[in-house]
C-alpha cells in the first residue's frame, strides 16, 4: 500500500474517531440540556409555590393587623357569605347527583382534590366567574377570622351603611390579594343581584 493510501486511511480513521467523539459529546449535551430544563421547571414550580405561600402569609397577617371597624367587618362578611353561597350553588348545579355529599362549600374544597368531576366543576365555575383559587382562599380566611364577631347585613342595611362599598374596600384593606378578592366578591354579588332583578321584571311583564 502506498504511503498516500496509508495516510488517507489513517486520516479517515482519525476523522471517524473525532466524529464519534463529537456525537458522544452532542449526546451528553442533549442529556445535560434536558436535565437543566427539568431542573429549571422544578425551580420555577417551587418558586411559584413559595410566592403563593408568601402571599397567603401576608394576607393572614393583614387580616390580623388591619384595624377594621365593626361596620366594615359586617359589610365585608355579608358579601363573602353571599359569594360562598353562590359558589356552592353554582357547583351543585353542575353536579346535581352529588348534592347529598356536598352540603357546604368546604365539602367541595375538601373533595375536589380527590374527585375529578368535582374538581372540573369547581374550576369551570371559577373560570366563568373570573375568580382564582387564591381569591376563594382569601375570602374563606376572612370568614374564619371574623365569623365569631361579624353579623350578616341584609342588602337594605348595607345600602344604609355605604353606597360605594368598593371605595371602602380600596381605602381600608391594604393587602392586595384580600382587596382584589373582596372587590371580586362585591362585583359578583351585585351582578347576580342585578341579573335576578331583571329576571323578576321579565317574569312580571309576562303576566
Amino acid at each position: 500500500m502506498s504511503r498516500e493510501a496509508i495516510s488517507l486511511c489513517a486520516l479517515t480513521k482519525t476523522l471517524n474517531r473525532v466524529e464519534n467523539k463529537l456525537q458522544s459529546i452532542q449526546a451528553q449535551f442533549t442529556v445535560l440540556d434536558s436535565s437543566m430544563q427539568k431542573l429549571s421547571a422544578k425551580f420555577e414550580f417551587q418558586s411559584t409555590i413559595l410566592e403563593n405561600q408568601m402571599d397567603q402569609n401576608e394576607m393572614w397577617a393583614s387580616l390580623l393587623e388591619d384595624r377594621l371597624t365593626s361596620v366594615e367587618i359586617n359589610l365585608f362578611y355579608s358579601y363573602i357569605c353571599e359569594t360562598i353561597h353562590y359558589l356552592h350553588c353554582q357547583v351543585l348545579e353542575k353536579l346535581p347527583d352529588l348534592v347529598g355529599i356536598l352540603p357546604t362549600l368546604s365539602s367541595i374544597l375538601r373533595k375536589k382534590g380527590k374527585t375529578q368531576r368535582i374538581r372540573s366543576a369547581w374550576e369551570s365555575v371559577l373560570e366563568r366567574l373570573g375568580l382564582q383559587e387564591g381569591n376563594v382562599k382569601a375570602l374563606c380566611a376572612f370568614f374564619i377570622v371574623h365569623s365569631y364577631d361579624a353579623c350578616y347585613c341584609p342588602v337594605n342595611q348595607r345600602q344604609n351603611y355605604s353606597t360605594d362599598i368598593s371605595s371602602v374596600i380600596t381605602k381600608v384593606v391594604k393587602n392586595q390579594l384580600l382587596q382584589h378578592s373582596l372587590l371580586s366578591a362585591v362585583c359578583l354579588v351585585e351582578n347576580e343581584k342585578a341579573w335576578g332583578a331583571s329576571q323578576d321584571q321579565k317574569a312580571l311583564s309576562k303576566r
